[in-house]
């Protein structure tokens, strides 16, 4: 049984003429009987009874008439909200991204957004490193912000960012006033780092020639936590310049690049190549594209793309 039989069996309802609906859906007079049957053979009962030139429904297509009117009208209704989904989306995005995102980057590219499509929920899955990725790829989140490279041949990769890892330190540390510094500078400081990421395996890797001389004070799943306890003189740490710029503007910070080679980042916006965009979704790309072209350091939000810790 399909949505045309029910029209065409309504038509004959309507009209109480299986000639005048064969005129109305633009079908030959045994074309629709035809169809009728169809619809009887399934249902195993009669719909109308022949009484000489008029017809009648039966009991039971009296009933059916009622359930194919429902169904007719949500198809209708279902039509109706899908069109008026295109003129107005709604529903919601999920979007992955680590704390650092959360506080700098999605306030307000969640506003701008907001903005464009006041209907549509956005909701936050807190996460970093692979879990972002897995967040996109498991179909539990629309679009990521995370670190690049990211190898996943079914992700679309939208590079938005270019920042520099750089070492924060409390401004009356001894290698405050240097402009960069090397891992064995750093044998025997106590260190805060990030407790996993993308970040923390490439800072594991640069500390590699003096990891037996690392001295590490906390690990920490909190940017804000690790600025924080710069500031309180518990150790150095490693952070993406762009989220402790304005502190260092401020004085509360100093900084230094990692040498021999700046520890450079690129950051992008994830998403699966095979999933169908919505208007909103295409919608998000837009205005987090903006963002990025907009934005230059030390603007925060020109991590659009979240620092991966």
């Amino acid at each position: 049984m399909d949505l045309d039989q029910l029209h065409t069996f309504l038509e004959i309802v309507r009209l109480k003429s299986f000639s005048k609906a064969a005129l109305t859906c633009y079908r030959t007079q045994p074309a629709i009987s035809a169809q009728i049957r169809q619809v009887e053979q399934e249902l195993n009962c009669s719909l109308f009874e022949r009484l000489g030139t008029r017809i009648e429904l039966t009991p039971a297509g009296k009933i059916f008439a009622e359930y194919a009117e429902q169904i007719l009208d949500l198809r209708r209704r279902a039509q109706d909200a899908i069109n008026e989904l295109e003129r107005v989306p709604r529903g919601e995005l999920v979007i992955a991204a680590n704390e650092a995102t959360c506080i700098y980057v999605l306030p307000t590219v969640f506003s701008e957004f907001k903005q464009l499509f006041p209907n549509v929920q956005l909701m936050v899955d807190r996460n970093y490193g692979r879990h972002v990725v897995d967040a996109v790829m498991d179909n539990l989140a629309d679009f990521g912000f995370t670190q690049l490279p990211v190898q996943e041949k079914k992700l679309q990769v939208l590079p938005i960012h270019t920042d520099e890892i750089k070492l924060i330190l409390p401004v009356g540390h001894p290698l405050a006033g240097r402009a960069e510094v090397r891992c064995e500078d750093l044998a025997g400081q106590m260190l805060l780092l990030p407790k996993a990421g993308t970040t923390r395996s490439r800072v594991n890797a640069w500390l590699e020639p003096v990891e037996d001389r690392v001295q590490i004070s906390m690990e920490l799943d909190s940017t804000e936590m690790i600025k924080r306890f710069v500031l309180a003189g518990m150790g150095v740490s490693f952070l993406a310049s762009s989220h402790f710029q304005e502190g260092l503007e401020a004085g509360q910070f100093a900084a230094a690049s990692l040498a021999p080679e700046p520890l450079m980042r690129r950051l992008g916006l994830v998403y699966r190549r095979d999933k169908a965009l919505s208007k909103a979704g295409l919608g998000f790309i837009q205005v987090v594209m903006e963002r990025a072209r907009q934005a230059t350091v030390p603007v925060p939000v020109n991590s659009v793309v979240g620092v991966e810790k």
